[in-house]
């Protein structure tokens, strides 16, 4: 077969991937189009400025090369719009259309806006709009499912222009004139099929290629289709081919005609993992998807899957890794193939196998990031070579690459109600590999989007353990931005959770972030009594640093509030809990928290000995950047006690210990300021981390050795058992 690049849904074409792709046809389109853009709307001729971007409608069935044109179309008039080109798919293959939120929040990203997790679709399209404000930006919308989605999307910039393709028109978007498509015209359809095939059967019967060109209604995905059988049948006529279609004439549809046929010319094994494919996440596939949909090897899918794209079926993606996308108008043919075909225990097991697949990819992509875990490199050894990245480096590319797929797996596997098992073993490791690869706060939106359908399956099969933990993974989502009532109330419903699965951790997890949140929301009292709520529990568990840590939570809240007496106590109490635990980093910081209360108390001869007590403790821990912020400490007690020589040299050793880097006066480990001063955010610290959710426990997604920090109080999530 001839290796050919191929947009099943337009009538670009070129022989190699590599070279540029050639457009066929489409000349009295393109001409209106560009008129279009110059043409003066509504509100121009009516003498008011233009409030929004032009918004130009390339309007057809899918595979009547709409999508080419649109990308012809930008990239004719790409220069005209020097902010750049947005590109964005409005429907999932199968016609799922894809929420707003989602769309504006990947053009965000795109122009390089970070996004509040969990942010409603009003806010999103809201930040876009600003960020397109005065620009002049080109934006490709394609397989728009509605206006409402365009709407959503489009600039108030009337500099930009906006490309979108639709099946139909956008009622309700004003002034928007479709270019609607029809077949090609006969020379060049005729010419799409010379490309595939070469000159000689067309020129040896030319009138046979024009009537396959009019039994494919000149529609582009149909000739391509055509034209890839010709070409893997060399000894095949053109006429035959015709004939055969004209045969299958009770399909109204040419491009189901034409799939049929080909389907049917396949090897068995061939056609199978053709329509498995149509359970492809966002009809993206890779060599490992088509490996496990089918039951084949690796290799042998990747043959498949080229000759596939030879034959106009798939399209390759430009990416480092070896990608297809399923064309949006097979799509829907081949899935109604796989129904007619295939029973549906066999669709079931297929998408399960796929599934199955995608844990071990993960597990082996954040694997590869604990080489310091004989653990994890030993597990890591026993996964077959073809599940193995080589570095972490290949992982990290690999999950940036797949990430569409990925989070497509994971709603698709929640939607389907029967693999659920599977369905948290995937998020379970997804969450895992983008915190290890990506950051908690980098991936936070990914992450809120997971945790929601975490919640989903939980609540579905009543997991009360694991509707805890995604709850407190979506409020300290909450917290982290802001969103702090929102996040205290989920922080109840997981406490409520917690209790239901008679689980202390995630009860005396819950019962900390409900007083974090109190605390940032100014209700003192509060917080310093639901802290004390989850000491007692830690103190029944005998759980020490972590009662040491809140005991000092309760002191911060004290101090908020003026309670300086109070403050000072709970503070000795996390003192002597820290000293008995050994940790000494959080001994020193503890210490100089104390010093600040009693210099806030009005004791600075108390403060400054605190002081130098701690400076001795974080010499111990070997602690630079507290020893620095601790001596300017020490030089604004000695300032305030009138002893500027001394401060002097206290500020000296600290520019020495920081080798000229600047530190906060405050310094790190700080916790409250006195009442009635400026009080900075209470920051979500103590709540924790959020790369997974983890009760404590040994329930499906519990994991009894969760890990404690001295300052943080987390759930982590373990793998889930079935």
């Amino acid at each position: 077969m001839t290796d050919q690049a191929v947009d099943t849904d337009g009538v670009r074409l070129s022989q190699d991937p590599a070279e540029e792709s050639r457009f066929l046809g489409r000349t009295r389109e393109l001409k209106e189009l560009r008129a279009d853009i110059a043409r003066a709307g509504l509100d121009t001729l009516s003498g008011r400025k233009a409030p929004r971007a032009r918004v130009l409608l390339v309007a057809g069935r899918p595979g009547s090369g709409r999508t080419a044109l649109a990308e012809e179309l930008v990239a004719q008039v790409a220069d005209d719009y020097p902010d750049g080109l947005l590109r964005a798919r409005l429907s999932e293959p199968d016609g799922t259309r894809v929420p707003v939120a989602s769309l504006a929040r990947d053009l965000l990203t795109a122009l390089g806006r970070t996004t509040r997790p969990g942010a409603p679709e009003d806010e999103l399209a809201h930040e876009l709009r600003t960020a397109l404000a005065g620009r002049r930006a080109l934006l490709l919308l394609d397989d728009a499912a509605d206006a409402e989605q365009v709407d959503a999307l489009l600039p108030d910039s009337p500099g930009s222009l906006v490309v979108a393709v639709a099946e139909g028109p956008l009622t309700g978007i004003a002034d928007v004139r479709p270019c609607t498509l029809g077949g090609l015209d006969t020379k060049s359809a005729v010419e799409l099929l010379q490309r595939r095939i070469g000159s000689v059967r067309v020129t040896v019967d030319p009138r046979a290629a024009e009537s396959l060109a009019e039994e494919c209604q000149g529609r582009p995905a149909a000739l391509v289709l055509a034209g890839g059988w010709l070409a893997a049948h060399p000894k095949a006529a053109v006429a035959d081919l015709a004939k055969q279609l004209r045969a299958g004439s009770e399909e109204p549809d040419p491009v189901a005609r034409i799939l049929r046929l080909v389907h049917a010319s396949l090897p068995s094994a061939a056609a199978r993992m053709l329509r498995l494919l149509s359970l492809a996440p966002a009809g993206l596939a890779d060599p490992h998807t088509a490996s496990a949909l089918a039951g084949c090897s690796v290799g042998g899918a990747r043959t498949a899957l080229d000759d596939f794209v030879a034959l106009g079926l798939l399209r390759r993606l430009a990416s480092p890794l070896p990608e297809y996308e399923v064309p949006g108008c097979l799509h829907p043919l081949l899935a109604a193939l796989a129904s007619a075909e295939d029973r549906p225990a066999e669709l079931q097991l297929a998408r399960a196998r796929m599934l199955e697949r995608t844990v071990r990819l993960l597990q082996s992509c954040r694997a590869i990031t604990e080489t310091d875990s004989p653990g994890a490199r030993e597990k890591l050894l026993g996964m077959p070579r073809a599940l193995r990245f080589d570095t972490p480096r290949d992982a990290a590319e690999w999950l940036r690459l797949r990430r569409p797929a990925l989070l497509a797996s994971a709603r698709l596997a929640v939607a389907d109600g029967e693999l659920d098992t599977l369905a948290r073993r995937l998020m379970s490791q997804l969450v895992r590999a983008m915190v290890a690869h990506i950051g908690t706060q980098a991936a936070a939106p990914d992450l809120y989007g997971v945790h929601r359908l975490v919640l989903d399956v939980a609540e579905r099969r009543d997991l009360p353990r694991e509707q805890a933990a995604a709850l407190l993974n979506l409020a300290d989502l909450d917290a982290r931005t802001g969103r702090t009532a929102e996040a205290l109330v989920r922080y109840r419903a997981a406490l409520d959770a917690g209790r239901a699965a008679n689980d202390p951790y995630a009860t005396g997890r819950a019962m900390e972030s409900v007083g974090g949140a109190h605390l940032e929301l100014g209700d003192y009292d509060r917080a310093a009594d639901w802290f004390g709520r989850a000491l007692v529990q830690r103190l029944a568990r005998d759980e020490r640093a972590d009662a040491a840590r809140l005991y000092g939570r309760i002191a911060a809240a004290h101090t908020y509030a003026g309670r300086y007496g109070e403050a000072l106590r709970n503070w000795r109490a996390a003192i002597a809990g820290h000293r008995r635990a050994g940790d000494l980093a959080a001994h020193a910081r503890a210490l100089s928290e104390l010093a600040r209360v009693q210099e806030y108390a009005g004791r600075p001869e108390e403060s400054l000995r605190t002081c130098q007590e701690a400076v001795e403790w974080a010499r111990r821990a070997e602690d630079l950047r507290l020893q620095a912020a601790l001596h300017l400490r020490l030089a604004d007690t000695l300032d305030h006690l009138g002893d500027p020589v001394a401060a002097g040299l206290h500020r000296s050793t600290a520019d020495r210990m920081l080798g000229g880097e600047p530190v906060e006066p405050g310094g790190p480990g700080r916790i409250a300021e006195p009442a009635g001063a400026a009080r900075p955010a209470v920051t979500t610290e103590p709540v924790g981390p959020v790369e997974d959710v983890r009760p404590a426990g040994n329930g499906p997604v519990a994991d009894s050795e969760a890990e404690h920090g001295a300052n943080t109080c987390e759930i982590r999530s373990a793998p889930i058992r079935d």
